[in-house]
Order: structure tokens, then C-alpha cells, then sequence
């Protein structure tokens, strides 16, 4: 039986994550299995946990705009959606920072970030001292568990679970900053239409 641990013992939960470990945390949209991302075996094992293709890169869960500015490069329209929307239910797509390694997001230009929205993953993320990779809590290609005990039954090799409810029980949105046109891939919680909104109350350089 996989360990749960409350909210209140984040302390435990970061030394998993510094140890190369896995846990699995409920966001504000799904829940989620996340592993530090400063490790290639913690990145090894989280690949391991949820059966998921080498090639399909996880999104990374920062505390703050900071922690997103040191990995990814935010260009205007990115920095817009930030003060709008962040922290909140939306993943964005940047151009990575060279210095990044390549196993983080194998090789590829882009990167999927979000930021944490509950005072539980913040610290979180903090106390481990780095950005985590966070997926949906399933294996690669089937439906998101909706509680902990369906977790454990489809990822039983975690090394630990934070217990909490989910907020929206969907995926983020997805919208893609690097493309010369601002692009929805998904949309979930923040809707089109809140995005359009966005669009016309700013001034965005190169967005159409």
C-alpha cells in the first residue's frame, strides 16, 4: 500500500522528490504525478510510473514567473497571459532556454509550463528547491484517475500520495506562445472566449 501523506507534511514529500521519487498530488484541475526536474533518473522513473513514451515530453509545474522566466523565454504575448491567468488552469507552450538539459523535454525547442495554484504545490516546489514535472495521474493513453484509490491501483510503484481534492476535474488549457499566431491546443477551464477577451483589451505585437 502506497503511503499518504497530508498537506501539512510537505516536508516529507520534497525529500521523496529530492530522493528521485514520485508522488502523485491533486491540482487544481486533475490529479497529477510530478518528479523533479533537475534529474534525469527522477525524470527516468516518472517515464517508468506512467508508461509514457520517451518522446512525448511532461509539462513542468513552476511556483512562480520566476522559476518559468529561468527555463522557458516569455515573450510579450506569454507575459500577457501570465498576469491574466497565472497562477490558474492554463499551460503554456514557450520556447525553452538553451541551458535547460535536453532530457527534460527530449531535445525539443518548446516547453510546457504552468505554475502552481495551491499553497500545497507552491511549497511543494519551493522545498524541493526546483520546478517539478507534473502529468495527469494515469497511465500514458488512458482516463485520469479521479481518486487516490485509482491511483494507486494504475500507478502502484509511486513512492508516495498527497491527499486533497481536485477544483475543475479537467485539463488545463493549452495555448501555444511561440507560434507567430497565438494558438488554443486545448481548451479547459479558461475558455476561448476569456482569451479572445485578453486579445482585444491589450495591445499584442505579431498575435494574428
Amino acid at each position: 500500500m502506497i503511503k499518504r501523506y497530508k498537506q501539512t507534511e510537505i516536508e516529507k514529500l520534497a525529500e521523496i522528490l529530492k530522493n528521485d521519487g514520485v508522488i502523485s498530488v491533486p491540482t487544481d484541475t486533475v490529479y497529477g504525478v510530478c518528479a523533479r526536474i533537475n534529474s534525469k533518473k527522477a525524470h527516468d522513473n516518472l517515464v517508468k510510473t506512467k508508461n509514457r513514451p520517451i518522446t512525448k515530453p511532461f509539462p513542468i509545474m513552476c511556483s512562480d514567473e520566476e522559476q518559468i522566466k529561468n527555463i522557458a523565454i516569455v515573450n510579450e504575448k506569454a507575459e500577457k497571459l501570465i498576469k491574466e491567468f497565472m497562477p490558474g488552469p492554463i499551460t503554456l507552450i514557450l520556447e525553452k532556454r538553451p541551458e535547460v538539459p535536453e532530457y527534460v523535454n527530449n531535445g525539443k525547442a518548446t516547453i510546457a509550463v504552468r505554475m502552481a495554484t495551491s499553497k500545497a504545490i507552491k511549497e511543494l516546489i519551493i522545498k524541493t528547491g526546483c520546478p517539478i514535472f507534473m502529468s495527469s495521474a494515469n497511465q500514458s493513453g488512458e482516463p485520469t484517475c479521479t481518486n487516490l484509490d485509482e491511483i494507486e491501483n494504475e500507478c502502484p510503484n509511486l513512492d508516495g500520495m498527497m491527499e486533497g481534492s481536485v477544483k475543475f476535474g479537467k485539463g488545463s488549457t493549452i495555448v501555444d506562445c511561440v507560434s507567430k499566431e497565438l494558438k488554443i491546443l486545448r481548451e479547459g477551464p479558461i475558455t476561448i472566449e476569456q482569451i479572445n477577451n485578453l486579445k482585444t483589451k491589450v495591445r499584442w505585437k505579431q498575435c494574428y
